[in-house]
């Protein structure tokens, strides 16, 4: 005894009204879509069934709550109904669904969803393994986000994304009230210290750099207060500090004295975010926003009767 497929739900069929807030949040709804795809067929591959929910036939209609288990900031929500939708096509019916970066409490519900069980339970994990991760993201971006609270810096996030995730997991960031840096290698050159070596120095690697893309933004890493003075001369006005001391970084601040932007970066924790916060530097990146970030802890509970 099996229950019917999932609907597999493609992208022409999807609600327009979700497609353009996926747009809306500066993200690719196709792309998105397609994420989905591969996700399900991950678990379900070649079209096969969910040998578990499939086992008890019909199960009929119902309704499940995800909830918050922990505090914390929401993410991807949108992307968890897009998998609901996938799975359970015109049969899927949302409520409640709380707005991305809303703050919220264990036992907040953050999405109703009601529809064919078998579906329900089938979907489940998916659409949890995006949000769950997004909004461990989100969250640990307003935990940066308020401890700097009250100066000048800002968090920045890095390229250390997860293969394939880089979009979703910088949007999160935003919905942590983070700040995105570059994107891709090709929107944004940034000169690191190995780029340095091979070109002989930090200002012929800058100089390098600006001729072959006059239009692009230009950062470049410095180790030493040195390096910084030699680039502020030749003009850069977005410097990288590298693994700089408290100290140093506020020597920085004051000899740059608003001629570029800083950005300390290296080996930060957030026990001491505001302490470096407190030197006067304009960013600070956190590589492990989403290179080793904890996921949030969401479930859901399907409602009895």
């Amino acid at each position: 005894m099996t229950a019917p497929s999932i609907a597999r739900t493609s992208f022409a069929d999807l609600p327009r009204t979700l497609v353009t807030e996926l747009a809306d949040a500066g993200l690719d709804p196709r792309s998105v879509h397609e994420m989905v795809v591969v996700a399900f067929e991950e678990d379900l591959p070649g079209g096969l069934d969910d040998a578990t929910s499939s086992a008890f036939g019909d199960l009929g209609h119902g309704t499940a709550d995800i909830a918050a288990r922990e505090p914390g900031v929401v993410a991807g929500l949108g992307i968890a109904e897009l998998a609901f939708v996938y799975a359970l096509g015109e049969q899927v019916e949302i409520a409640d669904r709380l707005p991305d970066g809303t703050r919220v409490e264990p036992g907040e519900v953050v999405m109703r969803v009601s529809g064919p069980l078998a579906g329900l339970l089938t979907a489940e994990r998916t659409a949890l393994n995006f949000a769950s991760h997004l909004s461990g993201v989100a969250t640990a971006t307003a935990r940066w986000v308020a401890a700097l609270e009250g100066t000048r810096a800002q968090v920045l996030d890095t390229r250390k994304t997860l293969p394939g995730f880089r979009a979703l997991q910088k949007y999160a960031v935003r919905c942590g009230g983070g700040v995105n840096h570059r994107f891709s290698l090709a929107d944004r050159a940034m000169v690191k210290d190995n780029h340095v070596v091979a070109a002989g120095g930090v200002v012929p690697a800058y100089h390098a750099v600006r001729a072959a893309h006059p239009d692009l933004r230009v950062e470049v890493e410095v180790t030493d207060l040195e390096q910084l003075g030699e680039l502020l001369e030749a003009g850069c006005t977005e410097i990288l500090l590298d693994n700089m001391d408290c100290a140093t970084m506020a020597e920085a601040v004051r000899l740059t004295d608003g001629r570029a932007a800083l950005e300390a970066s290296g080996g930060l924790t957030l026990e001491r975010a505001r302490e470096v916060a407190e030197t006067g530097v304009d960013f600070i990146s956190v590589g492990a926003l989403t290179h080793s970030v904890k996921v949030f802890d969401l479930g859901l509970d399907l409602q009895e009767g």
